[in-house]
Formats: structure tokens, C-alpha cells, sequence
């Protein structure tokens, strides 16, 4: 049986329309919008994310070849002019969107905290990163990040529990990575682990007296003395374990606490890595292995820019180049609550690249991410069946 709306329309309904009308009015999202909707605005937002729509242009035809399949969207009679996709981009607040995806995350979040666990610790993980996506100066004058060049950031805080974006920020090219860390609020007792970039005593001592853990890299000219050694396993990839002192010009004074220094070896790229803690509890071996699985928060990135529209823009505005970023992230939270819920066993990008292709295919979403494959569709009347144009002779 032929199910009566399309998948996109399925992943829609997952959003409740009066927590988002509730935004609309919050924001004010509908000042000017000269019969445009905020919510026709989104719809096109995650059509051209999960289509792989790449221009105004492509999003108006994609939507207006549906045909009639536009009506199961919410109410949607046309697709968007590319005049007045371009006009709400540059008009309407990208904080709305930012606000979806947080509404997009508790529900994701939700069916992630039933997922099994890679670590027996009870703290919560976090991964910590930035992302630079370049643009062109010449066009994106705002967005200045060199003398010649141009580029907005993606500060993204990456949660262990099914690998999910649990908070964000958009910024321009020369915002430093530690300036948006300062602005992360985490809970007492969780672990972050972040490269060797995040490295400032500051936040290392705020975090200490807030019960705050983290792992990073030491850097190659820190200065410190060693308090206690601990013994290690011969053999293993633990090469030492230390307490130490910030003993630096000035360091001591902004950070006075008793941290610790984890040595191990990396056997892929056949060095040592320096590692710098906060966490006395654990083995020093899983202090190694958090630090390893932070490399999470690096295939994201690989997964958004491959998978979703956030290297190329539809409008050339910070409002509009944020409103895209935030849909992208909400696209993403959309494939990655599908890849959790499904039986199958999806990596993100054949799940992107199946759902794109099936986008507006009226089945049963449910069925359909445990079963792509399968023949969900009524069987077409003998009546219904073409006769070849050249038939053989």
C-alpha cells in the first residue's frame, strides 16, 4: 500500500509546529516576510540540505517538480520564488533556526541516552573543536579573516553518547578557538578533550574549581617540575604517568592546581604523545584512549561538509550564510536521529546519499531506514503499464 506522504514529510512531523510557531513569535520571524512563512522558509532550508540542492534556483525547481507532494509538507501550495528565497535569507533571523536545532537536539538526544556506551566511566564525554569554512572576500566582505582571504568558523562541542553536536557556534575567521570555549557551559564531573589549540591555564584553572575534567596535548614548551611518578606497565602504551606543576613564567599564578602528565604511544603514527589532565581517577590508559576517540568530532566535520551544503552558500549575507549553517546542523541531527533509530546499521554517508534519492518516495519512514531495499510499494495495475515506444519487432 502506497503510503499517503513522502519521507521528507515524515522527517517534518518529527518537528512540533506549535513549538515552532512558538519560536516564530519569539524572534519575530515574520516581520516582512511579505506572505513568505517562516515555516515555508525552513521546509526549503532542509530541502536543500537533504536534497543536495546547491542554488536558489535548484530549490525552487526540486520543490516545484513535486507537484502536488508539496501539500503533505505543512501547508505548502508552491515552491518559493528564488527572489524571495534570496529576500528572507538576508531578512529573517538565523537565530530562529538556531533555535530548531536546539528543539532538533533534546529529541535526538533523547534516544541517544539508551545507546550502549564506548566507556565504562560514568562521566559525561565531551569533544571540543572548530571548523574553518573558507569564502571568497570579494563577495563576503564581512567576513574578513586575513588580508586576503575570507572565512567564517564552526565551533562545535560534540557529545560521546551517539556522537552527537550538543552545542554550536558560528563566528567569523578570526574568532580564537579559546575565546568560544570560554562561552561552552558544562556540567560538574564531565570530560572534554580538545587538541593542543585549546591549551590556556585560565580555563584550565576555572575548570578545576568548577569539577570540570579535561584531556588535551601538552605543548612542546610548557614548563613544569614533576611531584609524583607513578608506575606504568612495561610494554604498554603507556609510557609515563605524572603529577606535575606549572612551574612558567606566570603559569603557576593562573593555573595553581596539580595536574597530570600521560605519555603514551601512538603505534599509527609511530610517536609519542604528551598528554595533559586534570582526571587522577582513571587509568592512564583510558586517559590515552579518550584522547584517541576525540578524533570523533573530526569525521563530523568530515561527514557535514561531505554530506550537507556548507561549503557553498545561497546568500551572501552573515544572516543568510548562518541560516544555512544552522539548517545544516539540524539536517545532520535529522540523519543522525534516522541512524539511531534504525536496525539496519547505516554509516551517515550512504544514509545521506539513500535519503536524498528517495527524498519525496511515499513509503513508511521507519520501514523504509530498516529496509531500503525492500518492495514497500502497491503493485502497479496491468492497465497502468506503458507500452514501449519501439516496440520489437
Amino acid at each position: 500500500m502506497i503510503k499517503a506522504a513522502s519521507l521528507f514529510s515524515q522527517v517534518l512531523s518529527l518537528i512540533s509546529r506549535t513549538a515552532f510557531e512558538a519560536l516564530v513569535r519569539k524572534h519575530n520571524a515574520e516581520k516582512h516576510a511579505k506572505g513568505f512563512t517562516s515555516w515555508c522558509h525552513w521546509v526549503a532550508l532542509l530541502f536543500s540540505q537533504l536534497a543536495g540542492a546547491d542554488s536558489l534556483r535548484e530549490i525552487w525547481g526540486g520543490m516545484a517538480s513535486c507537484g502536488g507532494k508539496l501539500c503533505h509538507l505543512g501547508g505548502i501550495k508552491k515552491a518559493p520564488p528564488k527572489s524571495t528565497l534570496s529576500y528572507a535569507g538576508k531578512r529573517r533571523p538565523s537565530a530562529l533556526f538556531e533555535d530548531m536545532f536546539y528543539q532538533m537536539l533534546g529529541e535526538a538526544q533523547e534516544l541517544a541516552r539508551g545507546k550502549k556506551r564506548k566507556f565504562r566511566f560514568k562521566n559525561p564525554l565531551y569533544s571540543l573543536d572548530s571548523s574553518t569554512i573558507p569564502l571568497c572576500l570579494e563577495i563576503f566582505d564581512w567576513a574578513r579573516y586575513k588580508r586576503a582571504k575570507g572565512a567564517v568558523k564552526l565551533h562545535l562541542l560534540l557529545n560521546h553518547q551517539g556522537y552527537l553536536p550538543c552545542w554550536a557556534y558560528i563566528s567569523d575567521g578570526k574568532t580564537g578557538d579559546i575565546t568560544a570555549a570560554r562561552l561552552v557551559s558544562l556540567p560538574a564531573g564531565a570530560i572534554v578533550v580538545m587538541d593542543r589549540g585549546y591549551n590556556d591555564y585560565i580555563l584550565f584553572s576555572d575548570w578545576c574549581t568548577r569539577g570540570v575534567f579535561f584531556v588535551t596535548r601538552l605543548k612542546d614548551n610548557a614548563v613544569y617540575e614533576v611531584v609524583e611518578s607513578r608506575e606504568v606497565l612495561a610494554g604498554g602504551v603507556v609510557l609515563s604517568d605524572q603529577t606535575i606543576r606549572l612551574t612558567g613564567a606566570k603559569a603557576e599564578d593562573k593555573c595553581p592546581h596539580l595536574l597530570r602528565r600521560v605519555v603514551v604511544w601512538d603505534e599509527k603514527n609511530q610517536r609519542e604523545l604528551v598528554l595533559l589532565t586534570n582526571q587522577f581517577k582513571l587509568a592512564s590508559a583510558t586517559i590515552g584512549a579518550i584522547y584517541k576517540d576525540r578524533w570523533q568530532i573530526e569525521l563530523f566535520f568530515k561527514a557535514l561538509k561531505q554530506n550537507l551544503k556548507v561549503k557553498s552558500f545561497l546568500g551572501i549575507s552573515e544572516n543568510a550564510v548562518k541560516c544555512q549553517l544552522w539548517s545544516a546542523l539540524t539536517a545532520i541531527l535529522i540523519l543522525k536521529y534516522l541512524q539511531l533509530k534504525s536496525q539496519l546499521g547505516w554509516s551517515l554517508s550512504h544514509l545521506a546519499a539513500m535519503f536524498r534519492m528517495n527524498l519525496m518516495v511515499y513509503e513508511d519512514l521507519w520501514s523504509w531506514i530498516d529496509d531500503p531495499y525492500g518492495h514497500h510499494h502497491a503493485e502497479t495495475p496491468p492497465e497502468a503499464i506503458q507500452r514501449p515506444l519501439f516496440p520489437i519487432a
